[in-house]
């Protein structure tokens, strides 16, 4: 897939708010400091499109991007928390749940994982989340740049494992850098084809 437009439509924390095309959206989410912004760029090959931060957990909005006047690409706040109350946390959990349980064209939800990290439970727990609640979702391991290629297999195998011990069969999986662009075009053709299934129905 080429994308040759990327533009920001809205953002806000009512998903009533959302845009009523019907057009189908691809949604980002991942704890804080996982590279969520920096993906987003690289994928619409657009440096400015996504805030990135030295401060993890900037983005609290639900914020839709159109591509190719064809999708939503769908940036969505983190479900880890930097220095955030009990009631900022809260906040951020219903504007998560309430999109993922409520939003219809919600078509694909791309979990961000570090492939620096051995699994963690948060991530694991919000997978099974995810399955409980028949979310349908993929994987994207991110920064794969910042370590050799045989520590990122190490550890992605080691997080498919452990899911395979809840899940009978594992979501997709994508291994990305967004510094040096590993996966944009397989993420991307994963979303072409899901529009393609789409057009045809």
């Amino acid at each position: 897939m080429k994308i040759n437009t990327a533009e920001f439509v809205i953002s806000n924390t009512d998903v009533s708010k959302c845009p009523q095309t019907g057009l189908p959206e691809y949604a980002f989410i991942g704890r804080s400091n996982v590279g969520k912004s920096s993906l987003i760029n690289m994928l619409t090959n657009n440096k400015k499109l996504a805030m990135t931060s030295s401060t993890p957990g900037k983005t609290l909005l639900i914020n839709h991007f159109l591509i190719n006047k064809q999708w939503y690409l769908v940036d969505l706040p983190g479900y880890g928390y930097a220095n955030r109350s009990k009631k900022g946390v809260a906040n951020i959990q219903k504007v998560i749940g309430s999109y993922l349980e409520q939003r219809m064209e919600m078509t694909c939800l791309f979990v961000l994982i570090d492939s620096r990290l051995e699994p963690q439970k948060i991530d694991l727990d919000f997978m099974a989340w995810l399955g409980e609640n028949q979310v349908p979702f993929a994987i994207v391991f991110t920064k794969a740049d910042k370590q050799s290629k045989l520590r990122t297999d190490i550890n992605v195998k080691a997080y498919l494992e452990k899911l395979s011990e809840q899940w009978e069969e594992l979501p997709p999986y994508f291994v990305t850098s967004a510094l040096k662009g590993t996966g944009r075009d397989e993420l991307l053709a994963y979303i072409e084809s899901i529009n393609a299934e789409l057009k045809k129905n």
